[in-house]
């Protein structure tokens, strides 16, 4: 489904690594896109600007390696879902949530009394079954149209496609005990970790 895969690193290490593989790599990110602090958009309009040239519908993949479970069906049904979608800026893939917001709570740094976070009287008490079922960005991929990018210089655009994520493959390495649950899960089941080239 994609005719480039470009690289965006500050890391030498890393582009030799993506360039043995068959990436692209036409420079290094400049540190300042590359830091903790830095958001996609940045790194993003970098490589617009600097290394892909292209028309206001190019599609455009953020595939983030952070997320080695997605397989390469699911990228390719999200993006004939925004292909279809032709009102969407943007697809994104998104979970349901473990912990729902009807449940969550704010304290008060003055006086410790807890308040709810949405306005849903008394669903707190009730089953989660009965919650609005809501989600959170799976960190998968996102694919957004250019011309959305530069228009509202952001990765999503102002209408975004949402795709619920097969669950099996959600899990998201940001972590130790992320690294724990990847490793259970591939133990489990050594078929989830995807072969490169294979569908």
């Amino acid at each position: 489904m994609f005719d480039r895969v470009v690289v965006s690193t500050d890391s030498e290490e890393t582009a030799e690594i993506a360039k043995k593989y068959g990436a692209e790599v036409p420079g290094l990110r400049p540190t300042e896109l590359a830091d903790d602090s830095a958001h996609d958009i940045g790194f993003m309009r970098h490589a617009m600007g600097e290394w892909v040239d292209g028309e206001a519908d190019q599609l455009w993949g953020i595939i983030r390696p952070t997320s080695p479970l997605r397989s390469a069906k699911t990228l390719q049904d999200a993006h004939q879902r925004l292909v279809r979608a032709e009102w969407a800026d943007s697809v994104r893939s998104l979970r349901p949530v473990t912990e729902h917001p009807g449940k969550m709570w704010r304290i008060s740094n003055q006086t410790d009394e807890a308040f709810t976070l949405l306005e849903q009287p008394g669903a707190f008490n009730g089953p989660m079954s009965q919650l609005e079922k809501v989600y959170i960005q799976a960190s998968s991929f996102e694919i957004v149209r250019r011309g959305a990018v530069l228009q509202y210089d952001s990765i999503a655009g102002k209408r975004v496609l949402g795709f619920v994520m097969p669950e099996n493959e959600t899990i998201d390495i940001n972590s130790e005990d992320d690294w724990v649950a990847l490793e259970r899960a591939v133990d489990l089941n050594p078929d989830l970790l995807p072969t490169i080239g294979a569908l």
